[in-house]
């Protein structure tokens, strides 16, 4: 326990990092090592393989945790043995045993010991009704172990991701999957559909455009009932690409009057303010700094680049002063992340990058090297950075742990994704 104590007390000074500055921190030397385990008593290895992969995946991912091999196997109502995982500087071990539920679904049985205190520390089930949903129980185990450890939350794995994926010429549907794309639902098919974004952090209703009558529709649509209402149609274009913190407004790009500019949008009372009058292009607004001011793109200086403007006053701001070709962005509190387009270099011929900055600083980081890096989003905490990536011709997900230093990726089985949100 004294040992497990010390490695606590290495992640509380992490935590404290992330509060202080957002900033990528150096990979720890000393993180807790974790065995994960499937039951030697268990009858269906089959699906526990899966949600041990899962799991195991998880915690590399949260940056907390050193996954080991598993050194023991254990009837799950047994103790394991303990002499072989301290001889291996184990520190947790989680044994994992799957049943059939009453209601016909399926429930994850754990149970993980604390090898140092040489004791039972947590005892829970988690169920779903249905079993092709395994990889958010198995998010939600891992969040579990995480939150015993007492380290920085990994909550988000268990949020849906909402994306786009064409499929052919003038066709696109709209799906819901986890952040591994393990599981996906597809929710919206027929047409052109693209740009979803969810209408909240509840993620009950999201936005998405279409084509009806060949006019571009802001639809929004609810998750679990599927009714669906207009918000707006444009010629040319309209997309909604940003949601404030309370979801009472919403900021759109439309073109009513020829080109693209934004608009503010009132949820409640339907109304809205045209918040860009320029003469050329303006899209893609995000909220920033207490949803007070935007960050935008648009073509002013003849090449796409970042913007700000403060609502309801005069005048934009350049933000960004690197690269000449800055198509997309996303924002939390005072920091932004851009997509900019890079010269051939080493690492492979002109890809897009992303990179962070401060609205407060000259503080600037590239984050990514390779491939085609676009549509990124902050997690709801500021630690994560969503994105698509598109390399040697397939498509991902990919997930940027921002204090920990550490990129993962996960692939799209078939089409293209157009567009993510979370």
């Amino acid at each position: 326990m004294k040992k497990l104590i010390v490695l606590i007390l290495c992640f509380f000074n992490l935590a404290f990092a992330v509060d202080a500055k957002l900033e990528i921190v150096k990979k720890s030397q000393n993180l807790p090592k974790i065995v994960v385990a499937i039951a030697k008593d268990s009858k269906d290895t089959t699906f526990l393989k899966k949600v041990k992969k899962v799991i195991e995946s998880d915690l590399k991912v949260s940056g907390h945790f050193n996954v080991e091999p598993t050194y023991v196997s254990t009837n799950f109502d047994s103790k394991p043995d303990l002499y072989i995982l301290q001889k291996n500087n184990v520190d947790l071990y989680l044994n994992i045993d799957a049943r059939i539920t009453g209601f016909g679904g399926i429930a994850v049985n754990t149970k993980l010991y604390d090898i140092n205190s040489k004791v039972l520390v947590q005892n829970k089930t988690f169920s779903s009704k249905y079993e092709k949903r395994y990889p958010f129980l198995s998010h939600r185990i891992s969040i579990a172990v995480n939150k015993y450890l007492k380290a920085p939350s990994i909550d988000w794995m268990d949020k849906f991701v909402i994306f786009s994926v064409y499929k052919d010429s003038k066709k696109a549907d709209i799906y819901i999957g986890d952040y591994t794309l393990t599981f996906q639902k597809r929710i919206v098919s027929g047409g052109l559909n693209i740009f979803p974004k969810w209408a909240s952090n509840e993620q009950k209703s999201y936005y998405y455009t279409t084509y009806r009558n060949n006019v571009p529709t802001l639809i929004k649509a609810n998750l679990y009932t599927g009714k669906k209402q207009i918000v707006m149609k444009s010629e040319g274009i309209i997309i909604a690409s940003d949601v404030s913190v309370d979801g009472s407004k919403m900021l759109i790009t439309a073109s009513p009057y020829g080109q693209a500019d934004i608009y503010l949008y009132d949820i409640n009372s339907r109304t809205k303010q045209r918040l860009t009058t320029y003469k050329g292009i303006d899209v893609g607004a995000h909220f920033v700094e207490n949803d007070k001011k935007i960050i935008f793109v648009s073509d002013r200086l003849n090449y796409p680049n970042i913007f700000s403007k403060t609502i309801g006053q005069r005048g934009v701001q350049r933000v960004v002063y690197h690269g000449r070709n800055n198509s997309s962005a996303t924002t939390y509190k005072n920091y932004v992340v851009y997509s900019s387009r890079d010269e051939a270099n080493e690492f492979g011929v002109r890809t897009f990058n992303l990179y962070l900055i401060s609205t407060k600083s000259d503080f600037l980081r590239r984050l990514t090297t390779t491939g085609v890096n676009q549509f990124p989003k902050f997690s709801a905490d500021g630690e994560s950075i969503l994105h698509i990536k598109n390399i040697n011709g397939r498509s991902y997900v990919g997930i940027i742990r921002l204090n920990y230093n550490k990129s993962f990726t996960f692939p799209l089985s078939g089409g293209k994704i157009q567009s993510i949100d979370w």
